[in-house]
């Protein structure tokens, strides 16, 4: 089980649950949250991540607050400072590059809907952030130019589900040739019969497990090539 810290974002403070595995050493992992907050399944996959060895931190976007209905979740995500989430996810970065025990000088990130999209834009926000995982990514793309200086030599892995169109859809279509041309190694999975939030088991009308099951696999072992 984590527990609550605060790390330095900024100039200024906030809050994050940080799992640490069995060794308390291991590869650094930043678990960007869905549009309902830093809730129980975020912190339960941050436990995930440490048992699998890693040492994983899921900043408190919403400092404090959550959601339970959509609605209330949209306008969340849609009021969502970006440029104070990039700090806060840098500072996360930066507060695991800074621990001896992060057998890492680059930390991933795996982020989820509205942290999916946060997770592939965030090396543009910090140079100690060089793998990128995005499961189902729900924000527009319109806006995303990655900078080559930002994405060279960076990875990427995404996970989407058939209903939203999969690796065909036009953003994540566009995002993925951008990323490219700017120099990320980029992997993309459809998962056939899915739909978003297909890999929340806290929603049984949308979760898919066979499709979780793979999904998790995937990015565990791509976590362990480029980051371990």
């Amino acid at each position: 089980m984590g527990e609550l810290v605060t790390f330095a974002s900024n100039g200024d403070q906030t809050q994050g649950y940080l799992a640490l595995p069995e060794s308390g050493k291991g590869p650094g992992v930043v678990v960007i949250q869905e549009w309902w907050g830093l809730v129980p399944h975020i912190r339960d996959l941050a436990d995930r991540f440490a048992a699998e060895g890693f040492i994983a931190l899921a900043p408190d976007l919403y400092r404090g607050e959550t959601a339970s209905e959509p609605d209330e979740a949209a306008k969340r995500a849609m009021a969502l400072d970006r440029a104070r989430a990039a700090r806060d996810i840098a500072g996360a970065a930066a507060h695991l590059t800074g621990w001896a025990d992060v057998l890492s000088e680059h930390v991933a990130t795996v982020g989820f809907c509205m942290g999916g999209s946060l997770a592939i834009w965030s090396a543009e926000a910090s140079d100690r952030i060089s793998t990128m995982v995005g499961f189902y990514p729900a924000m527009r793309w319109d806006d995303f130019a990655p900078e080559p200086a930002d994405y060279g030599g960076t990875f990427v892995q995404l996970h989407l589900d058939e209903h939203e169109g999969g690796s065909t859809a036009e953003g994540v279509a566009s995002a993925m040739e951008a990323l490219r041309a700017a120099g990320a190694h980029v992997d993309a999975y459809d998962y056939p019969g899915t739909g978003h939030a297909f890999f929340n088991d806290d929603r049984p009308e949308v979760y898919d497990a066979d499709a979780a099951a793979l999904a998790w696999s995937r990015t565990l072992d791509f976590l362990r090539t480029h980051v371990s």
